[in-house]
């Protein structure tokens, strides 16, 4: 005899809701993203056979610059594997965000600059929006202009199309594919970077730079470096360079996170509430830095003092060099009078208030997509007690 099992008008919706839950994405798969379009066929097969298609899989916050196949004539340029890396820019740039660039343009650190051979800035691109609208890619030895946008999954990969492919400076300089040794002389680079001499004295003289040079294994380290510009702007009533060497470098060491995060991860951090090298020396819960998405970059929040990270300086596991708008001030020592703290000189209004809105807690297709893995469990498990008592009532 069989039993008839009364099943609510509900369920129906349930299971819809089941559907409609984001599925997270474990890793980028960028070959199969520019498979669905044949005319960048040629330039999808050289990012698989070089092996660049692979060491995309496991970041995020990228933004591919694909050429046709119609329009790649120099696909056998040297070192190729370098030129390619020199095509994946390390932020991810919308055709809005490349609208909104200021005239002056905006250098972005691509793959390239990772593997530490290339000297300087020499592994950034420069963009520039000129008065008609054309959006056009810099490096020394060529330039190329946007097409039109190819695919977006915000805010994880960006694909645009390029009228030609970009050269960077001295492509063969180093045909070497091994990767730099642990060890980077962090001073070096911050100096190379043109923009961080300030942090690099700092740094060198304080005596902890020895100290974040060590931390670089295991786990390894995420600095948030200010720019020079930052400390100029630096109010005098801060009273920083007057702070006994201990607090000095305690602030120094309030700049870094002992765990390697790539700028994707930053973007997509699940605890916002970071602890820094400064908490391990003088407790937990203390010298803790507020990580979050804000207005499209990355945002960070002392409790007194918001800045936002403006470009990568270095990335490659485990060493991640950001550079930050602002001074990083932890209100242990400079909570007294945040308001006056950081007034501007000229009078002007004070900095933004930075807190993440609601639509800022993560994109709908984000790599990590913890949160709505979470809800999906919820669901599952609510929907599981609901049928289970309806199969009990019915025994």
């Amino acid at each position: 005899m069989a039993i008839s099992i009364f099943i609510p008008n509900f369920a129906p919706l349930t299971l819809l809701y089941f559907l409609l839950l984001p599925s997270p994405i474990s890793s980028l798969n960028i070959t199969l993203l520019l498979s669905s379009y044949p005319s960048f066929s040629t330039f999808n097969s050289l990012l698989s056979a070089t092996g660049i298609a692979a060491d995309l899989a496991s970041r995020s916050s990228l933004t591919i610059l694909a050429v046709p196949n119609s329009l790649l004539h120099s696909s056998s340029a040297p070192n190729l594997p370098d030129v390619l890396r020199y095509h994946v820019l390390l932020e991810y740039l919308s055709l809005p965000d490349l609208r909104r660039i200021p005239p002056a343009g905006k250098l972005v650190a691509t793959l390239l600059q990772t593997t530490g051979r290339a000297a300087a800035d020499s592994g950034a691109v420069n963009i520039t929006v000129d008065s008609s609208a054309t959006i056009t890619f810099h490096s020394p030895a060529s330039n190329a202009t946007l097409l039109s946008p190819i695919k977006t999954l915000p805010y994880n990969i960006s694909i645009l199309s390029l009228n030609s492919l970009l050269i960077p400076p001295d492509p063969d300089l180093a045909a070497s594919e091994t990767r730099p040794p642990l060890g980077l002389n962090i001073t070096s680079t911050l100096i190379n970077g043109h923009d961080f001499n300030v942090a690099a004295a700092m740094l060198a003289a304080s005596g902890v730079i020895s100290e974040f040079e060590a931390d670089e294994g295991g786990a390894g380290i995420t600095m948030f470096v200010p720019t020079d510009e930052a400390f100029a702007d630096l109010p005098a009533s801060a009273k920083f360079q007057s702070l006994p060497a201990d607090r000095k470098a305690a602030v120094l060491r309030f700049h870094v996170l002992h765990s390697y995060y790539p700028l994707g991860s930053l973007e997509s951090i699940v605890n916002p509430v970071q602890p820094t090298l400064a908490t391990e020396q003088n407790g937990a819960g203390s010298f803790t830095l507020n990580i979050s998405r804000v207005n499209g970059s990355v945002g960070i929040d002392t409790g007194i003092v918001q800045a936002s990270v403006t470009q990568t300086v270095f990335d490659q596991n485990p060493v991640a060099i950001f550079g930050v708008s602002r001074v990083l001030l932890p209100r242990e020592f400079f909570g007294r009078d945040p308001i006056e703290l950081y007034k501007p000189n000229n009078g002007g209004a004070p900095p933004p208030d930075i807190a993440p809105s609601p639509e800022n807690y993560g994109p709908a297709y984000h790599l990590s997509a913890a949160a709505g893995g979470g809800v999906g469990i919820l669901w599952i498990f609510w929907g599981f007690l609901v049928y289970r008592n309806i199969l009990f009532s019915y025994l």
